[in-house]
């Protein structure tokens, strides 16, 4: 029997680049409202956007899915789905994905693998995604956040910079990766218990964290385990500029128009 799991979709209205992004209309529909349909077609049994904006609100219960209005002060979305599961009176025991608001092109089933790889095994509360890098330059790019797993899944370190870092290969005119299989991209889906949750939402934030400015670090700092699921590939990139909202249009209708 496939486990049962929640998904939480935390959304903002602010935002620097696309004010309102959540509710921008993707193929006749707010984005938002996409990415909901991304959560149901993966088949959680429960699907909630947790917003501090009634436009968002709103615009997601007018087409029968569920908003929970939260707290304008929120640091991170997690937090902002810590205080949906305390609202909701959830157990400790229930799985949460974190959907990002601005990923209309999730593959449905990188949901379910987060969820049913944290619900298989009782190590970590929390479980995430990773693809195989096979790019060189994806290895030297910053913007791509690499995670080196233990011999287990279980991830070691996350940064910015090409970790493992190649003694011998990267001193030479590197143009392929060096170790096939070793080199893996992170993926910001995320997967956990409200146990996991609530103990998070007590820690500090940790140096690491602040250094490479990522959160998941702060869960490896205070000792807890992070699972991470590899998958076939790295999804395309979500919504965070104007040119990202044509490209995701154009993908979307492409998806539309194949069906008939």
């Amino acid at each position: 029997m496939s486990p049962a799991f929640k998904v939480v979709i935390p959304a903002r209205y602010g935002s620097t680049r696309l004010p309102g992004k959540p509710l921008l209309p993707i193929a006749g529909k707010p984005m938002i409202v996409h990415v909901c349909e991304r959560a149901q077609e993966a088949g959680a049994d429960e699907v909630l956007v947790a917003t501090d904006d009634t436009r968002i609100a709103e615009a997601v219960t007018r087409l029968g899915i569920k908003a929970v209005m939260t707290r304008p002060d929120h640091q991170s979305g997690t937090e902002r789905i810590a205080e949906v599961a305390t609202l909701a009176g959830w157990s400790g025991d229930t799985l949460i994905v974190n959907l990002q608001g601005d990923e209309p092109l999730i593959p449905p089933q990188y949901i379910r693998d987060a969820a049913y790889a944290l619900a298989a095994q009782n190590h970590a509360g929390i479980a995430t995604l990773a693809a195989r890098i096979d790019c060189i330059d994806e290895i030297f790019n910053p913007n791509s956040v690499k995670v080196v797993l233990d011999k287990a899944g279980y991830a070691l370190y996350f940064s910015r910079a090409p970790i493992p870092w190649d003694r011998k290969h990267f001193g030479e005119d590197s143009k392929s990766v060096p170790v096939d299989g070793l080199y893996h991209r992170h993926i910001g889906l995320y997967a956990y218990t409200v146990d996991f949750l609530n103990r998070y939402c007590k820690w500090e934030a940790s140096p690491l964290e602040a250094i490479e400015s990522l959160e998941q670090l702060r869960i490896l700092w205070h000792g807890d385990a992070i699972l991470v699921k590899a998958v076939d590939k790295t999804p395309e990139a979500g919504v965070d500029t104007e040119a990202d909202l044509l490209r995701v249009e154009k993908a979307l209708l492409l998806r539309l128009f194949d069906q008939f």
